[in-house]
């Protein structure tokens, strides 16, 4: 794969998908802006082949085996849009920035559910569901409270779920939640849910409620 030759106009349109509808710049930082979990974005066209940068938008798990970064449904010509911007974007490559305030390592839970959310949700939801996880300072947005019982028994279990696998752009909220529909299975999903339920200690509204739990 070789990086597309953009116009002015399709760099902008790019950058516009990056910053304004895309969920890359919740974990990446790109220029001033962006979060902190993932390598910065400016200047890869001096570090990673092309290939491998289209790829890795595409399919991150095969190439990055361990990596929390999802896959994506995007359609094929936007891949390489975003892939050939970031080739293309004349930034220098200066490293990422020091994180402060990571949290320690916590004693293993086996609670379902459990694993996936400290890894997948927690570095910007909070180990504990309180919105306040290492990359919630560099967001425009609080992250969700998963342990706000007020407001998580408003929401159905349905509705938690879609958040999961499309996204917060599916809810009305901040685009930069990005979707894990790619990345984990249905199971994946549906015990996240019943564990966002264990950091609340509640329950979704009563209409919602079948007996049947997510789905």
């Amino acid at each position: 794969w070789e990086p597309l030759p953009l116009s002015p106009f399709a760099m902008q349109k790019a950058e516009t998908l990056l910053r304004d509808r895309w969920s890359c710049l919740g974990c990446h930082q790109l220029g001033d802006g962006g979060g902190r979990i993932g390598p910065r974005l400016d200047g890869i066209v001096h570090r990673l082949r092309p290939e491998y940068v289209r790829a890795l938008i595409h399919d991150p798990v095969t190439l990055a085996p361990g990596t929390i970064m999802p896959g994506s449904f995007e359609q094929s010509d936007r891949l390489d849009l975003i892939a050939s911007f970031l080739l293309q974007r004349d930034a220098p490559w200066t490293g990422s920035e020091t994180v402060t305030g990571t949290p320690d390592p916590l004693s293993p839970d086996t609670t379902p559910g459990a694993a996936t959310y400290l890894a997948q949700c927690a570095p910007c939801h909070g180990v504990r569901g309180a919105g306040d996880g290492f990359n919630a300072p560099f967001l425009p947005v609080m992250p969700t409270a998963h342990a706000d019982s007020a407001a998580m028994s408003l929401r159905p279990d349905d509705t938690l779920y879609d958040g999961i696998h499309a996204g917060g752009w599916i809810l009305g909220k901040s685009h930069l939640m990005p979707g894990f529909g790619a990345s984990l299975t249905d199971r994946e999903k549906r015990e996240l849910v019943q564990y966002m339920r264990t950091l609340c200690r509640c329950q979704g509204p009563a209409w919602s409620r079948d007996g049947r739990g997510a789905r």
